[in-house]
């Protein structure tokens, strides 16, 4: 693989040019507003929009060059280095912690957030901008990350900002999205991630790069992401699962039951639950168009589907944060699709 450097060390913005030239429009106008939500679906680009925008104004926001995109820093530049090495005094990232079970992500926890508050308090070490980043704000320690922050955002320093990236808005607090200012971006074209998955994936073959482009919807990240996870192989389990309604074989449950269990990422039964949802929500989205919906929709009610999208949502949530028994919850998963 040529896989892309990590958000904060990544020179390249693919396919959101209007999201980074209104920022820049922003921070030169002289009103940048002091929080911005940066909302859009896994792996789209949101982080590494967030770190570019930290590291232009870290680099005191260099002239633009006509041909070049916009926010750009040249990666010789001292900030671009520093930023992308963690080492910049006045930048300062929030991220969910590695946790210890099986690398599953934790939340962000109170602690954190509080060394956010200490990082707001203090003077510019360079006498220039500073910046906040929090990724994947969703992930927070619900009883007190949310106020913690909210106190950044009523009572902001001059010659700040606050970057917060999600991926599910609307799971935050409506006074945390009323400070900020929104940004979403959206799904990259099918010709861009063929270009991208090309680069980055040149041992893969082109049937295998194509249904990594169509399983990723438009997110170059999420694509990585299958691509490392098995994405492919689980997807063929979801397809099989699925084909086989309304009269699924149980021993068949129980092959793949075992398989996902037995891998070693213990992110591929979140994972393959994200599939399934993925396939039973283009499922009812197609069905609902009229269009050419698969022959399991009509099984059951669009509503029944979307009942069952959400228990499968729950499932994949509760099994990772209590750390229940995978080769159950994929029982318990497949277990719901056949018509009772």
């Amino acid at each position: 693989m040529s896989l892309p450097p990590e958000p904060r060390a990544n020179p390249d913005l693919v396919g959101h040019d209007d999201a980074a030239r209104t920022l820049e429009e922003a921070a030169r106008s002289g009103k940048l507003h002091h929080a911005w939500l940066i909302a859009g679906p896994p792996g789209v680009g949101k982080a590494t929009l967030a770190y570019r925008f930290a590291r232009f104004l870290l680099a005191g926001m260099p002239p633009p060059v006509s041909g070049r995109p916009p926010l750009e820093v040249a990666e010789d530049h001292p900030a671009f280095r520093r930023v992308a090495s963690g080492a910049h005094a006045d930048l300062f990232t929030l991220a969910p912690s590695l946790g210890s079970r099986g690398g599953t992500k934790e939340v962000l926890r109170a602690e954190e957030a509080r060394g956010a508050l200490r990082f707001m308090a203090m003077t510019a070490a360079e006498g220039g901008w500073r910046a906040l980043v929090v990724e994947e704000l969703e992930r927070v320690d619900r009883a007190v990350v949310p106020n913690i922050l909210l106190k950044t955002l009523e009572e902001p320093p001059p010659r700040t900002v606050q970057l917060l990236v999600t991926s599910a808005p609307d799971r935050l607090l409506p006074t945390i999205r009323s400070r900020c200012r929104r940004l979403d971006l959206f799904p990259l074209a099918q010709p861009v991630m063929h270009r991208l998955l090309t680069q980055w994936l040149p041992e893969m073959s082109g049937p295998d790069r194509l249904g990594l482009a169509g399983i990723a919807d438009g997110c170059p990240g999420q694509a990585l992401a299958l691509a490392e996870g098995e994405g492919l192989a689980l997807q063929g389990m979801v397809e099989a699962a699925l084909a086989e309604l309304p009269r699924p074989d149980p021993r068949r449950a129980h092959v793949m039951a075992d398989a996902i269990a037995g891998k070693r990422d213990a992110a591929a039964l979140t994972l393959f639950l994200t599939l399934l949802r993925r396939a039973i929500a283009a499922g009812v989205r197609e069905a609902g168009r009229g269009g050419d919906a698969p022959p399991w929709i009509g099984g059951r009610s669009l509503a029944d589907w979307s009942t069952l999208w959400d228990k499968l949502g729950r499932l994949a949530d509760e099994t990772e944060r209590l750390n229940l028994d995978r080769k159950q919850a994929v029982l318990t998963g497949l277990g719901w699709l056949p018509i009772r």
